[in-house]
């Protein structure tokens, strides 16, 4: 982990060791798992160009069976 400093308000401080006290975690854990949810809510473009990239990656291949009839056969 890298050591970095932040400014907060009287009230987040406050906010932040009331929520503390409640769940039992330290000031600095409810920081990361915030700062971690800000950077999940900011990161869909990047599955999607993951997803995007992945497509077709199955195609052409001879080894695998038809996936269409196996669908055809549970489908039934």
């Amino acid at each position: 982990m890298v050591r970095t400093q932040i400014y907060l308000t009287e009230d987040e401080r406050e906010a932040l060791r009331a929520i503390g006290r409640q769940s039992g975690k330290k000031q600095s854990e409810l920081i990361r798992q915030a700062v971690d949810g800000f950077i999940a809510q900011h990161r869909p473009k990047e599955r999607q160009t993951r997803l995007q990239q992945a497509r077709g990656m199955w195609q052409g291949r001879d080894d695998l069976p038809d996936f269409r009839s196996l669908r055809q056969e549970f489908d039934r």
